[in-house]
């Protein structure tokens, strides 16, 4: 099948991001969390500019040492995402103004400078002058030799000021880092008001520039994105972390890949910007609305309204494991399974507590890729150490935009006496891995967690995750095996049981996709990932629906393969869900009946995921376990609501069956519930 059909990756992302966005524009979401999914989808586009087009620009540079028409087929892809990064922008502005206007049927104002009744003109002019005056600093760009370095993530006003004298040009950092990007005002008319920092400082600029005689200035907000891909070797060597430190130093005068700047502002302050900028293709400047950086409206201020936001909801307590003092001792007679955020994450952290006071406990062995700000987690291994218990910690320094916090936390992990490991040569470590060792009258026992997801308190609130808890000694030993594998360099191991990249993850997924081939229209294969990028694996899917195979395929973010084409993938439905919740979760499902595979996985199905990274699967052979799974696969696959076809022509239509309303997440949670009952 040379040659096969495939959604370009990066346009399949543009499609996913858009799918966010319809969440900020459906009218059944509370109006508050809708400018959170605004939030989101400003800080995805962000992050996709950081990488994705960073990586097609440094292809692009390469020139012709590709394969012929390679260089072609980049410019078109280029073109084309420009082509809809640009109709987002529109759409996201479009939203952005109409979510106004309903914050403004609910009381709620968002003002501008030149909205301000005179009690709150004052109030913003003491404002500026108490917090903000001292954090803004013009530079002249119409007068300096060197243009200043701008930095990435951050938003500038660009100002046009006319003196006594002619024009002035001047550029400022709004100084988000240090002051909120709202600012809550004093009520107006009965209603709440905000104001956006930005404001703030233009309704000041006679301030801001008052030793050049100021007739009169205007301020237009730009930003830009720069290249955030890290050129560092792979030798994890004791000068790593020094190397890493050096070269994130470097992201940040990274090369520029997109420039978004207010459509108003005037043709000569943009030329000059322009000028200065460098930018290399005019394909990524985009003429965008008033207020840019909209990430930050994840953080804008609910003035006391709940009633426009989701529902508070408490994590469920798990029927097995609550109310008994040991978690050790329970997953000791049979295996456990967590499913976040409908159940609490403090059991993980509990279990860690528990291993670090057990005299019987004598090793701990974690892989960390993401934590939360004031991990849980960090401090239960920094207390196992006191408690000298041997912790072994697998850190990857190469987490991207998490390397700076994962360099401060191997810090303190080295404080505590920990033993560290920061990788394997070549290979990033993106297993969710615990062992507990212990030494007990009956010999070692392990207690072993195995997860879909980061061990990360925060983020188990609002990403879906799965996470196995046992016992069994055939799998805590082959965990084992990946540690030491990990912490020796050793690839040479052979794994019966668990599925690991690179060495057996890969060969894996190909024998039980070859194994419902041959079961032809009594094969069936369910495959629930954030990402469906690889080719080998979209081809061999691709040969499974023509001899038959019945496929559902769940996809959150990125699916390259194109469901629903005739002679070549009629047999396979795709569909995404995107809700509150992140779905995350990576689960695998290959036949039905006796011979049923049910898997639990931290790899998507991408390249890097199966050649490059320390990925681990877990086949579930639990009972009870097991039909848990089919039962949450079962409620998304019904889904009709947030439920997305996924298509040829990336449309994003929902999915809709004409039955009753099911909500998938909403029903999980019920699920769980009835559980606790």
């Amino acid at each position: 099948m040379k040659g096969f059909p495939k959604i370009n990756r990066e346009l399949s992302w543009l499609s996913f991001n858009h799918r966010v966005l319809q969440e900020a524009q459906d009218e059944t979401v509370p109006l508050l969390e809708r400018l959170v999914f605004l939030g989101i989808h400003s800080n995805n586009m962000d992050e996709f500019f950081r990488v994705r087009v960073a990586t097609l620009n440094r292809l692009l540079a390469l020139g012709k040492k590709g394969e012929e028409g390679y260089e072609d087929e980049l410019k078109k892809v280029v073109k084309a995402i420009t082509k809809k990064a640009q109709a987002l922008s529109l759409e996201f502005d479009e939203t952005f103004k109409y979510l106004k206007s309903k914050l403004k049927e609910e009381e709620i104002l968002i003002l501008n400078e030149k909205e301000l009744s005179e009690e709150q003109q004052g109030f913003v002019a003491q404002y500026f002058d108490d917090h903000i005056m001292a954090s803004v600093g013009p530079v002249m760009i119409d007068q300096v030799k060197h243009f200043p370095h701008l930095k990435d993530k951050y938003i500038y006003l660009a100002v046009k000021v006319e003196t006594a004298t002619g024009l002035r040009y001047g550029i400022m950092e709004v100084p988000t880092a240090i002051h909120s990007r709202f600012v809550v005002l004093p009520d107006k008319d009965n209603c709440k008001c905000v104001m956006f920092l930005d404001d703030v400082i233009r309704a000041s600029l006679d301030k801001v520039f008052s030793t050049l005689e100021v007739k009169s200035a205007s301020a237009y907000v730009f930003k830009i994105t720069r290249d955030a891909e890290l050129d560092i070797d792979n030798d994890i060597a004791p000068t790593f972390i020094e190397k890493m430190s050096k070269v994130l130093n470097q992201r940040k005068k990274g090369v520029p890949t997109r420039f978004v700047y207010d459509a108003e502002m005037p043709a000569d302050l943009l030329d000059l910007i322009r000028s200065k900028i460098k930018l290399k293709s005019l394909d990524y400047e985009i003429a965008s609305g008033r207020y840019h950086n909209l990430k930050d409206l994840m953080k804008f201020p609910s003035r006391r309204r709940q009633d426009l936001k989701y529902p508070k909801v408490k994590p469920l307590p798990h029927p097995y494991l609550e109310k008994h003092r040991s978690i050790m001792s329970r997953v000791e007679k049979k295996d456990v399974l967590l499913t976040f955020p409908y159940q609490s994450f403090n059991y993980f952290v509990n279990l860690i507590r528990e291993a670090s006071i057990d005299p019987t406990v004598t090793k701990i062995s974690i892989s960390i890729y993401r934590l939360a700000k004031n991990s849980q987690v960090a401090n239960a291994l920094i207390l196992a150490a006191m408690n000298e218990k041997k912790v072994d910690v697998v850190i990857e320094l190469l987490a991207r935009f998490d390397e700076e916090a994962n360099i401060s936390w191997a810090g303190k992990f080295e404080e505590a006496g920990i033993n560290l490991s920061y990788g394997v040569p070549n290979y990033k470590v993106h297993s969710k891995l615990l062992l507990i060792e212990r030494k007990t009258p009956e010999g070692k026992k392990y207690t072993t967690a195995i997860g879909t997801g980061n061990f990360n308190e925060d983020t188990a609130q609002i990403y879906t995750d799965h996470m196995l808890l046992t016992s069994d000694e055939t799998t805590s030993k082959e965990v084992k095996k990946v540690f030491d594998l990990i912490f020796k360099y050793d690839f040479d191991r052979t794994f019966k049981k668990i599925w690991v990249s690179p060495i057996s993850m890969r060969d894996n997924l190909n024998h039980f996709i070859d194994q419902e081939i041959a079961f032809g229209k009594r094969g069936f294969i369910y495959l629930k990932v954030n990402n469906l990028v690889d080719g080998k694996i979209i081809k061999k899917l691709y040969q499974a629906s023509q001899a038959g195979v019945k496929i559902q395929l769940l996809v959150r973010g990125v699916c390259c393969l194109i469901p629903g084409l005739k002679e070549i993938s009629e047999n396979i439905e795709a569909r995404s869900i995107v809700d509150r919740y992140l779905e995350h979760s990576r689960i695998f499902v290959f036949g039905k009946g006796e011979r049923q595979k049910i898997v639990l996985s931290s790899a998507d199905l991408m390249n890097r995921n199966l050649n490059n990274r320390v990925e681990v699967a877990v086949p579930i052979e639990s009972k009870g376990i097991r039909k848990e799974l089919l039962d949450y696969l079962e409620m998304q696959w019904k889904a009709n609501v947030k439920s997305r076809l996924l298509d040829e022509k990336q449309q994003n239509l929902y999915f809709s069956d004409g039955s009753k309303v099911f909500r998938a997440q909403e029903e999980i949670r019920k699920y769980y519930e009835r559980k606790v009952e």
